[in-house]
């Protein structure tokens, strides 16, 4: 992991020297024809006032000054909105905690309604001991924490035939990464005694689509979760409350919520479950299946184009997300002139297995165009692709699992564009 960043620090350290000591002089009124900055001289309206009491929003909000920090939909993307997304603002966003009321949705029928009360959660199928857990059971388990992200297999699938929508919010923003607590899986179905031939989960949820998926009893002995915490809290309405399924690493559709019944099976049961959606389709004709685990993955997200830099010249903070499904993020490159050449950012803080990992390039830019892109590289040693080279072995056919490098031109105004380059 970098520890220091790759850009000139002298330049940067002059710039901003140079900088302090104007914003100094100016407030003393010494080296500007403009005077002094009253914002900084003068008492200022809100510092001769009392501010709300504490029990002003008895459940915090954002501040108004941030209320374009909200999850958005596409609307021409599905006929209805009971069957369709919302994105997270990961353009606004920093660190790599998603805020549950800014994380991403998807649903197949709907967000419903259920109080702890009426939550049942049945074990059945090939088991000593077929089980019916109220919430009020599952409380009583040990508990088990654990950061991960959850992605969407369509996430990036409208940049599959080239550069479509114009924010990384509507590009990569089917994401969230919250922390989970719960109860492992392995531990239910341990309670309920797994038989030597069960050797899959079939598992479905309460609402009307069910959302039946199969899972193999290899993953849900490891590290699945029975959530009904994210981030310290209950579970949202639109995320599953009063339980979830947490499936690190693995694409989204499989992370059932308002969790029902688990089945255990010794097969997948694909006559009930929405199998052949999920596949990708190859320039042959043929399809890859079960392409459960989401292969490494990143985006700048500032600069990006709800992000222009208004800053103008001078230090910029060049920022993004990386993640995989198969463990841990160990480096990301950024590239200023679209892939040409490469430098290594910092990570943030050391990065968590299948858990979003925040990075960082301190840059000196000099207001000349840039063709940003940045490539993740997991403990593995995958090396995320460019688009072209997902292309030329994949087709045009799918639109699930793009893990793709993304391009942002940045102009000299510090706008941004969704691009592509060859």
């Amino acid at each position: 992991m970098s520890e220091e960043p790759k850009t000139p620090g002298t330049s940067r350290r002059a710039f901003l020297r140079g900088s302090a000591l104007a914003a100094g002089a100016l407030a003393a009124g010494r080296a500007s024809a403009a005077g002094p900055d009253p914002l900084i001289t003068e008492v200022q309206p809100w510092a001769q006032v009392f501010g709300d009491g504490v029990d002003a929003t008895p459940y915090g909000m954002p501040i108004r000054f941030e209320d374009h920090v909200v999850r958005r939909n596409v609307e021409w993307l599905t006929a209805d909105v009971t069957s369709s997304i919302n994105f997270t603002p990961i353009h606004a966003l920093e660190g790599t905690i998603t805020p549950q009321g800014c994380a991403f949705e998807r649903h197949h029928s709907g967000a419903i309604e259920m109080s702890k009360q009426d939550y049942r959660l049945m074990i059945n199928g090939l088991v000593d001991q077929p089980l019916v857990f109220t919430y009020a059971d599952l409380e009583r388990f040990p508990r088990t924490v654990q950061t991960n992200f959850c992605e969407c297999a369509a996430n990036s699938g409208m940049e599959w035939g080239g550069a479509q929508l114009q924010g990384a919010q509507f590009t990569h923003g089917m994401i969230h990464n919250m922390e989970y607590t719960g109860v492992s899986l392995r531990t239910l179905l341990d309670e309920a005694g797994v038989q030597p031939e069960g050797t899959w989960v079939y598992i479905e949820g309460a609402d009307a689509s069910s959302n039946g998926r199969s899972i193999p009893i290899q993953k849900a002995l490891d590290d699945v979760l029975v959530a009904f915490f994210a981030n310290g809290e209950a579970l949202r309405k639109e995320h599953g409350y009063p339980v979830r399924l947490v499936v690190p690493g693995w694409e989204g559709n499989l992370w059932v919520k308002w969790l029902r019944r688990i089945e255990v099976t010794n097969g997948p049961v694909e006559a009930r479950e929405e199998t052949s959606k999920y596949t990708d389709l190859m320039p042959d004709g043929r399809a890859r299946k079960w392409t459960w685990e989401m292969d490494a993955k990143s985006v700048i997200t500032s600069p990006s184009p709800q992000a222009p830099w208004r800053q103008g010249p001078g230090p910029m903070v060049i920022t993004g997300l990386a993640w995989t499904g198969r463990g841990k993020i160990t480096r990301v490159d950024v590239s200023l002139d679209g892939g040409k050449s490469w430098q290594e950012a910092r990570l943030a803080s050391e990065p968590q297995s299948m858990a979003l990992t925040r990075f960082h390039f301190d840059h000196v830019w000099d207001g000349s165009e840039m063709l940003l892109q940045s490539r993740a590289i997991d403990e593995t040693g995958y090396v995320q692709p460019t688009k072209d080279e997902l292309r030329e072995i994949r087709g045009l056919n799918s639109v699930y699992h793009n893990n793709g490098i993304q391009t942002w031109w940045v102009k000299p105004d510090g706008e941004a564009e969704n691009v592509e380059v060859s």
